[in-house]
Formats: structure tokens, C-alpha cells, sequence
């Protein structure tokens, strides 16, 4: 995995899975910076998926995680930042492919879909999965260009 911190982030309907994730991450060493929310209150993920973009753009995150109750809104709105690659994933397998095919840098749960197991090992593969480059460099060279 490329050095540089692991940046997390939700609205109030994925608080509690990135807290989960936040303190697995924590625990296994990684460097996290943690973008909000801070509680269940009600907020607006498109401000968190805007923060994430912004974290990768400028280099203050290598990698990130997001959470909202689908997963679909947030991934959405840090997608809108041509330096991010994020993928909802819910399971090993899309996070896996994620990282070969696309060399994600943003992996997204949606909190009411996935459990929290199966959302660890997700991030687990998310992290330690290499991109296999080669016949899909050109494609994700397209997804940077806009």
C-alpha cells in the first residue's frame, strides 16, 4: 500500500460503521484522518464526499474510506474529483477487483447494506491489494482525464 495517511469519512447514517472501520485501521497502525462526521446528527454526505476528494487531491490521504447508508451518494460526490477512484464494494471480491482493475484509491459501504464483518474484510483485501496495472493503465489513465 502507498505510504500516507487512510482517510475516513461519513454522514450520520454511516457514523457508526466508520467509527468501526476508523478504530480497525487505528489498531492495525495506519495513520487516519478522520474527516467527520463526529455524531449521528443529521448532515449532508455530499460534504463529506467533497472532503474526501479533497483530502486524496492534495495528498493528505493516499487512500480513503467512506460511509453512508447506502454508499451510493458519497461515492458519488467524492467521485466528482478527478483524482478519485472511489468503488462501493460489498464484499471481498469488488474490493478486490476494485483495487486490480481500477486501481481504486476510495472504497464506500453502505451501512444499511453491508455487515460489519464482511465490511472489515473488505478493507482489509481494499488495503492490501496491489493495482495489476498493465492492460487496465489505459483505462484508468481515461477515468483522470474527466
Amino acid at each position: 500500500m502507498p505510504g500516507g495517511a487512510i482517510a475516513v469519512a461519513s454522514d450520520h447514517a454511516g457514523f457508526d460503521l466508520k467509527e468501526i472501520l476508523k478504530r480497525d485501521l487505528q489498531e492495525a497502525g495506519h495513520e487516519v484522518l478522520d474527516l467527520g462526521t463526529n455524531s449521528t446528527a443529521s448532515v449532508d454526505y455530499p460534504d463529506f464526499g467533497k472532503a474526501m476528494g479533497d483530502a486524496i487531491a492534495s495528498g493528505k490521504a493516499a487512500r480513503g474510506v467512506l460511509v453512508c447508508g447506502s454508499g451510493i451518494g458519497i461515492s458519488i460526490a467524492a467521485n466528482r474529483n478527478p483524482k478519485v477512484r472511489a468503488v462501493l464494494a460489498h464484499d471481498v471480491t469488488s474490493a478486490r477487483l476494485s483495487r486490480e482493475h481500477n486501481d481504486a484509491n476510495v472504497i464506500a459501504f453502505g451501512q444499511r447494506l453491508i455487515g460489519v464483518e464482511t465490511a472489515r474484510e473488505a478493507l482489509q483485501v481494499f488495503l492490501s491489494t496491489e493495482w495489476a496495472g498493465g492492460r487496465h493503465a489505459g483505462r484508468v489513465e481515461k477515468l483522470s482525464k474527466g
